[in-house]
C-alpha cells in the first residue's frame, strides 16, 4: 500500500532502518541581499520566528529579503536626498567646507537609517 506522499509522486531514500522523504525547497531567484536584508533576516529570526519559518519553508524567504533590501535602499536614498536638499547640504558646501559637510551628512544618513529601520526593516 502506497502512502499519500508516494501516490502524489514522492519518493523515499533509505537511511539505515528509516525511509526519509526526498523533499527540497523550490528554487528562488538570486537577487542580492545587502545590509537591510540581513537586518530583516536577523529581526525575523529573533522576534518573529513563525513568520521566518513560514517564509523559509514556503521557499520565499530569499525573495522577501531581496524585496526588503530594494524597498529599504530606495527609501534611504530618497530620504538622504530630501533631507540634504531641505538643510542645504549640497555639493557646493562639500567643495567649499568639507569639515562642515561631513558631520551634517553623517547626521542625515543616521536619521534616514532610523526611519528605514522603523518603517521597512523592523516591521
Amino acid at each position: 500500500m502506497k502512502s499519500i506522499f508516494e501516490q502524489s509522486g514522492g519518493t523515499y531514500t533509505m537511511q539505515g532502518d528509516y525511509r526519509l522523504p526526498n523533499i527540497t525547497l523550490p528554487a528562488e531567484d538570486e537577487r542580492p541581499i545587502g545590509v537591510w536584508g540581513q537586518r530583516r533576516l536577523r529581526y525575523l529570526k529573533q522576534h518573529h520566528k513563525v513568520m521566518y519559518y513560514n517564509l523559509l519553508t514556503s521557499g520565499t524567504l530569499h525573495s522577501h529579503l531581496a524585496d526588503t533590501e530594494e524597498q529599504a535602499q530606495q527609501l534611504f536614498s530618497r530620504l538622504v536626498k530630501e533631507y540634504a536638499e531641505k538643510e542645504g547640504v549640497s555639493e557646493q558646501l562639500k567643495a567649499a567646507n568639507q569639515m562642515a559637510w561631513v558631520p551634517r551628512m553623517n547626521n542625515i544618513r543616521e536619521r534616514a537609517t532610523e526611519v528605514v529601520n522603523s518603517e521597512v526593516v523592523f516591521v
